[in-house]
């Protein structure tokens, strides 16, 4: 898929990762529907890049709002034919904490904003895709997910945030092989440590430390890594049912 050809929804797409993918495909030519919740952040965005991105206010854990938010982004842009999963957050927490044991919606919000929130995502997209034109080889669309390396090696304190980035590997392949019936690639980053607004807010000791810790290069990925293995995945109409790691060589310490 030519990356000037693009129609993306992107979830997340108001600051880092997500927001690093918008700058990508806007650059090249595309346009992109931002689904996020941070009305301030979205303004700023919209007045940076244009009138090629528009911002839809979405809870994506909400079917019904996701599925308003995909026709509503069809009515803009025509259609979809780039979906990339960028919504998410971390949470810290033990299982068994000094106090008492993780309260059960801790561990159930971080599956329900990254995992369920994600498949809410594709399903909606997959079915807009469905009746797009066909391109090389048949191919209506493209969808990418954000995993964490956290989901192969998580650390303690990250039962709940590795469970639901395992969770998006785990269903990447059966929904390929689903949608390879429609023409739709589906596939996910597996990103390392990036320099994402959560990471910026650290001292420059502890980032300095977090890259030190990277094999090499030796630093933090910087989102515009990210949107460039994304940019590539639209690209290359060959990858299909894959996690790509994206972290230096980097595998997680126990702590």
């Amino acid at each position: 898929m030519e990356l000037s050809n693009v129609k993306a929804l992107i979830t997340g797409g108001v600051s880092g990762l997500g927001l690093a993918v918008a700058r990508k495909v806007v650059a090249a030519g595309g346009q992109a529907v931002l689904l996020d919740i941070n009305d301030e952040a979205a303004a700023a965005v919209e007045a940076e890049l244009g009138s090629a991105v528009s911002y839809i206010r979405t809870d994506v854990t909400s079917e019904q709002g996701v599925s308003d938010a995909v026709k509503m982004a069809v009515g803009h842009m025509g259609l979809i034919n780039v979906a990339v999963n960028c919504a998410g957050i971390i949470g810290a927490g033990r299982v068994l904490g000094r106090e008492a044991p993780m309260p059960l919606d801790f561990f159930a919000k971080a599956i329900q904003i990254n995992l369920i929130g994600s498949f809410n995502v594709i399903k909606a997209v997959g079915a807009a895709m469905e009746s797009n034109p066909q391109g090389t080889d048949g191919e209506r669309g493209v969808i990418i997910s954000t995993a964490s390396v956290a989901a192969y090696e998580g650390q303690i304190g990250q039962a709940a945030y590795s469970a639901s980035k395992a969770g998006i590997v785990g269903m990447t392949l059966p929904i390929a092989r689903e949608f390879a019936r429609i023409g739709v690639r589906v596939n996910t980053v597996a990103p390392g440590i990036f320099l994402t607004p959560m990471a910026d807010g650290m001292p420059e000791h502890v980032q300095e430390s977090l890259g030190a810790a990277i094999p090499f290069p030796s630093r933090l990925g910087k989102p515009e890594e990210f949107a460039e293995l994304v940019a590539h995945i639209m690209e290359n109409g060959y990858i299909n049912g894959e996690t790509i790691r994206l972290d230096g060589a980097a595998r997680l310490a126990p702590k």
